[in-house]
């Protein structure tokens, strides 16, 4: 019968200490490379917690360029941090739905998506929100760009016909989703109050010929799709996920017909694409093209490449980019494909110029070419 394993060890008493020895040896390289490790963690966690520190050069002041969506305010060409003094305005008004459809908005400037900002790293803000004299409710802002308790929520309510002033610094760049925090929280965002703002990086970004500011959003209308007149809020369908539309830029067809998105042939195409939910995740493709850069989640460094279609949680953002090769109509979808044909996620880009057969081209149409065998 072979030996138990304690009286080996108590006959051999060097294979112990043979067994630690080996162990040692095997486990070094184990706990070098463990070391290094905690020490890259630890170089990486003092670099994030240093760019997370408010800029000690702010010189000078300006107003930001606000726009409305699709549009994009101009890149930011200087390279130092400034005083930026963003003034949004709360509105309470009626907007295009659909076709014969409106809906009892609140807006952030006076549209759905709200108006598009957009800072340098380092900018020192001061964010002056009004609420319009005509509100019915109080409002405020968080800003998920805001390092601080509700994002300048509380910093920020605003009484109807007052004003309210905060300031916070955009420490960290990136595409940040901003909405009204307000409680009820999902009715003041279901109503239309959300927005984008970006967080240029220090260095800027890469320089492309076209940039469009999309957002998806969804509603919860108490009547059914299409049914005529102005339509309003149902809370049930809201708490049970059950959207009435799923839209780009505040209402069916907004960016399809004389709205399209336009480009030519050779432009660097830039999307900076947000989801305001209030609850469902957006898996945003646009038919006929392949993104070559994908910033997920809106952050600022890591891009993936060559993806078809990216995921957008809600409260999120994506920044997408690709080269336009090819003229045509390219489809802009949540590719949860029911949403985009039966809801209203559909968009379009235009894009024109000669065509380019190496890339693509029909051989042989199906409609009027030869019968197949």
């Amino acid at each position: 019968m072979s030996p138990d394993i304690n009286s080996l060890t108590s006959r051999r008493p060097g294979w112990r200490t043979a067994l630690v020895g080996a162990v040692l040896i095997i486990g070094i390289p184990l706990v070098i490379q463990a070391c290094n490790e905690a020490s890259a963690r630890e170089e990486e966690g003092r670099r994030i917690i240093q760019l997370r520190h408010p800029s000690d050069d702010v010189s000078g002041q300006e107003v930001a360029v606000l726009t409305h969506a699709p549009n994009v305010p101009p890149p930011i060409t200087r390279t130092h941090p400034t005083k930026v003094i963003v003034n949004l305005e709360v509105i309470e008004k009626t907007l295009r739905l659909a076709d014969s459809v409106q809906y009892a908005a609140w807006t952030f400037g006076g549209e759905v998506p709200g108006s598009f900002i957009r800072v340098r790293e380092g900018d020192l803000v001061e964010l002056h929100l009004k609420n319009d004299a005509s509100s019915t409710m109080p409002h405020n802002i968080d800003l998920h760009a805001v390092t601080g308790p509700g994002g300048g929520a509380k910093a920020s309510l605003t009484l109807p016909g007052h004003e309210s002033v905060f300031t916070f610094s955009a420490m960290n760049p990136g595409l940040f989703m901003y909405h009204c925090a307000m409680s009820p929280v999902p009715m003041h965002i279901a109503n239309g109050m959300y927005g984008l703002i970006l967080v240029e990086p220090k260095g800027g970004l890469p320089s492309v010929d076209k940039e469009f500011y999309v957002m998806q959003s969804e509603f919860y209308t108490k009547g059914k799709y299409g049914e005529h007149g102005v339509q309003t809020l149902d809370m049930e369908k809201g708490i049970d996920e059950r959207p009435t539309y799923v839209v780009f830029n505040g209402g069916v067809g907004a960016i399809t017909g004389d709205g399209a998105l336009k480009a030519k042939v050779g432009d660097r195409v830039r999307m900076f694409v947000g989801n305001a939910g209030p609850n469902l995740t957006s898996s945003f493709h646009v038919i006929g093209q392949i993104f070559e850069n994908v910033y997920g989640e809106g952050g600022s460094t890591n891009a993936e490449h060559n993806v078809q279609t990216t995921l957008i949680p809600a409260g999120g953002s994506a920044v997408v980019e690709f080269g336009a090769t090819v003229p045509g109509d390219f489809v802009l979808v949540d590719h949860a494909i029911f949403r985009a044909f039966n809801k209203g996620t559909l968009g379009i880009l235009t894009i024109s110029g000669p065509e380019n057969k190496k890339i693509i081209a029909e051989v042989q149409s199906g409609l009027t070419g030869t019968p197949a065998k």
